[in-house]
């Protein structure tokens, strides 16, 4: 196994290396790569220290499975050429997780779509991400019809940029060339993404479209409004859901219980409720403020808490591609 690791000096390259020794991914090359002005810097890794190289030379030594964490421009230039060295890529971009061609994968939930000729496997969007892994069980009993999901973004989704914006302004200092227009300190910004014409932004329409395609329904309705809040360590997400059959809480609670990669932290009479601080570093989905919806029949409110650079990204990248490894799908 001849693993690389492209975009491997960014936030969540850095995290995939971070998952990848955690989990013990069993592999007997590791290869480093990230642009050409980052080419030649020393990385000390398990015990290591690599050279990073570019994506040529990458390419040129042909990995079994390149993990990409380098952007959507980067990953529609270059992931075809690593598949046609030989390579399946698992790109953590929005670059081709809306093709048709190609396998949107959640592996606990979708894992058992994978074949042996996908070459290039799209990892969901990080909102997206914990949303489904919540509502997949419940999904399977209950069938989900309509989805409105409000979600309260950590600036590290948007990178190590952002946080330097958010750690300098807390020191005092106007920031005026960072990623976001405005103050993110003591702010909230309801803008993830550029807008689109019809006035949701593609943060948004990733959450509608992407919904969809990993449940493999089209009928479900979903409606998102995202927006970056002042925190580090995770994602947080309201979610009203209305299925088609009616639910009991007691066996929403079971389901969730039982459901891999889900954590219930619902305890409102002792304050027990997931929250941003208590999932980063964690690979689980936290799940809470269980109730149901008094306004409408079948429909449930939930509260949806996950480390954004973690099952959001690093994690359920190496997942995919362990599950690969394990089912045989590497050649």
């Amino acid at each position: 196994m001849k693993l690389a690791v492209v975009g491997a000096t960014g936030l969540v390259g850095s995290e995939i290396l971070k998952v990848l020794q955690e989990r013990a991914f069993k592999y007997d090359e590791l290869l480093l790569v990230a642009s050409e002005r980052s080419a030649g810097k020393e990385i000390a890794y398990n015990g290591k220290n690599y050279t990073v190289i570019g994506m040529e030379e990458a390419i040129s030594r042909k990995p079994d499975v390149a993990i990409f964490s380098a952007g959507g421009n980067t990953s529609l230039e270059w992931a075809p050429r690593f598949a046609e060295a030989g390579a399946i890529v698992i790109d953590n971009s929005s670059a081709w997780r809306m093709n048709p061609k190609n396998k949107l994968v959640v592996p606990e939930i979708n894992g058992d779509q994978l074949r042996i000729d996908d070459r290039i496997i799209a990892n969901p969007n990080c909102s997206t991400i914990q949303m489904v892994m919540a509502l997949a069980p419940l999904h399977a009993k209950y069938k989900v019809k309509r989805i409105v999901v409000s979600t309260y973004q950590s600036v590290t989704g948007t990178g190590k940029a952002a946080v330097d914006q958010l750690m300098a302004e807390r020191a005092g200092k106007e920031v005026t060339d960072g990623p976001y227009p405005y103050r993110i300190d003591l702010n909230v910004l309801p803008q993830i993404d550029v807008f689109m014409d019809n006035g949701y932004t593609k943060e948004e329409m990733k959450m509608v479209n992407e919904t969809k395609k990993i449940f493999g329904d089209e009928d479900i309705r979903v409606t998102a409004t995202a927006v970056r809040i002042p925190v580090m360590g995770g994602h947080s997400e309201s979610v009203n859901v209305e299925f088609a059959d009616e639910y009991e809480m007691d066996e929403v609670r079971r389901l969730l219980q039982a459901a891999p990669g889900v954590i219930l932290v619902d305890d409102p009479a002792n304050k027990k409720y997931p929250m941003p601080k208590d999932a980063h570093g964690k690979d689980e989905v936290l799940v809470g403020r269980l109730r149901r919806d008094e306004t409408q029949p079948k429909t449930l409110n939930m509260w949806i808490v996950a480390d954004n650079l973690r099952k959001g990204a690093a994690t359920n990248a190496v997942q995919i591609a362990e599950y690969l490894a394990e089912h045989n799908l590497i050649y």
